[in-house]
């Protein structure tokens, strides 16, 4: 029904608009055609028509001239019936928007969460509230009865505003903001943390890389001088062979003491 009602009077604008403007349009040719015939440029409007049986002078004339005096009479007309539609809707023929209700009690509610609102007994609640939506420059237009119900409204949920007040919000947002902040700075850290290990991890597979290698190299000399040892004591036993025969030989060609 009320979306019915709205459709209605959305066509009735419409339609007041266009009727505005086209009298409006009639008033601007019919006063120019008349100047124009006044001044002899354009013909007057030519009729027949008389009082029974004696015809009337210049009848087309004082028609055409009458009309022009009509429709600007009506154009003239047109704006206050504009300015009475519009303050009609605007009063809506005091009847209450839900809309209307909903955004008086958006203002009173910021408000109550500012702390505007000081009075502690119900009724002085509720006029203060009202007083407020009153001197709000957006809701002048709104009904006495919307402000009420409205004021009734942010007075009833007054827990909720101190609840969650401006200034308990603000200190939330700030607890937060610090807790985030902290978080990310926390997450830098493990990065940091991450990008170090992944530092020592492949430096100690280097070292294990190296070690190994050097270890390769270690065996593999082992592995060399096991092989040259056979040789080295091979090489060592015949010297000391040869060493041991010329010895020998020196001590057996001394001469002995006892002879002498």
């Amino acid at each position: 029904m009320a979306a019915l009602q709205n459709i209605t009077l959305q066509f009735q604008n419409a339609f007041l608009r266009l009727t505005f403007i086209v009298i409006c349009a009639a008033a601007l040719a019919a006063v120019t055609t008349t100047a124009l015939s006044a001044f002899g440029v354009l013909p007057w409007l030519s009729m027949q028509a008389g009082f029974g049986t004696t015809p009337a002078i210049d009848a087309g004339m004082f028609i055409q001239i009458g009309l022009t005096a009509l429709i600007l009479m009506l154009a003239f007309y047109l704006p206050a019936n504009g300015r009475m539609m519009a303050l009609e809707n605007a009063h809506r023929k005091f009847a209450m928007n839900m809309h209307d209700i909903t955004y008086a009690y958006q203002m009173a509610h910021a408000a109550d969460r500012g702390d505007t609102f000081m009075m502690s007994s119900e009724f002085d609640a509720v006029k203060e509230r009202i007083a407020f939506l009153r001197q709000h420059p957006d809701l002048q237009s709104l009904e006495p009865e919307i402000l009420e119900l409205a004021a009734q409204m942010s007075q009833i949920s007054h827990e909720l505003a101190v609840t969650y007040s401006d200034e308990r919000v603000a200190r939330a947002r700030t607890f937060l903001q610090q807790r985030q902040e902290e978080i990310e700075q926390f997450q830098q850290r493990i990065g940091d943390a991450q990008t170090i290990q992944q530092e020592l991890r492949q430096w100690t597979r280097d070292v294990e890389i190296e070690e190994s290698i050097a270890k390769s190299q270690l065996a593999r000399l082992r592995d060399e001088l096991f092989d040259l040892l056979p040789e080295l004591s091979t090489q060592l036993q015949s010297q000391s062979d040869e060493h041991k025969s010329t010895e020998s030989s020196v001590i057996a060609m001394s001469p002995p003491r006892a002879a002498e």
